[in-house]
């Protein structure tokens, strides 16, 4: 059968889109490790593309801060940067807010299903020890009404900062911030929307974020103290 004369590149970008996803999926994950320096020619083979792909992803990833680059010297992946990490919690506890305020109108029964199997996970990933998959299985609870808030700028925005501090939880703290006590926080969020407290919804996906940064600071606070250096320094007022 002939071929329409014109057929629309689809295969370019969905490469693009696909070298790029992985990259930052390594990122995240910690296969390729903080300060990792970052090798085209061996990326681009081993994902089987050319150097221009990679090259455009890693500039992606760049605009993120989960790569750092030095003009024709080094390409490497971003640090760990704690006070960053303390820093962004409240932007996105106030926008997570805002998201669960527009979503819950929205929010259907099958919605309310899928937190609550996300929450099912994230319980048996903190039961078997898995924080790669704990950090997933909370990041899917949160998505399921940032996705129904229908407001791209939000959605984008939040999957940026939230992404700096999965970062965290997963290499430098072996995933424990995202801990038990999380599983009844989203249950509690869940009890809001299905009761539709929409104001008790928002304090409660706020609360659930301030108790993350709670258990970062304290998990410092336990470090410091094995190394004996002073307290963790920024105050603890919300």
């Amino acid at each position: 059968m002939p071929l329409p004369p014109r057929v629309p590149r689809i295969e370019r970008q969905l490469i693009r889109e696909r070298v790029y996803a992985t990259l930052k999926t390594w990122i995240l994950d910690g296969t390729l490790r903080p300060n990792e320096t970052i090798r085209d020619v061996e990326l681009a083979a081993r994902l089987g593309v050319s150097r221009t792909p990679l090259r455009e992803a890693v500039r992606r990833l760049e605009d993120e801060g989960l790569i750092h680059t030095a003009a024709n010297r080094w390409t490497r992946v971003a640090p760990i940067d704690i006070p960053e990490a303390e820093r962004i919690y409240p932007m996105v506890w106030t926008l997570e807010a805002l998201a669960v305020r527009l979503a819950a109108p929205h929010l259907t029964a099958d919605d309310l299903k899928a937190m609550d199997e996300a929450n099912a996970s994230l319980r048996r990933a903190l039961a078997r020890r898995d924080p790669v998959g704990a950090s997933m299985a909370d990041q899917e609870f949160h998505a399921v009404f940032i996705h129904r808030a229908d407001h791209p700028e939000l959605r984008q925005t939040l999957e940026w900062l939230k992404a700096k501090i999965r970062r965290v939880e997963v290499l430098y703290f072996g995933g424990t911030l995202v801990a038990e006590a999380s599983v009844e926080e989203h249950r509690r969020i869940l009890q809001a929307l299905r009761a539709r407290d929409i104001s008790a919804a928002a304090r409660e996906v706020q609360s659930n974020w301030q108790n993350s940064l709670g258990r970062l600071r304290a998990y410092l606070d336990r470090r410091r103290a094995r190394e004996g250096v002073p307290p963790h320094p920024i105050p603890r007022n919300r």
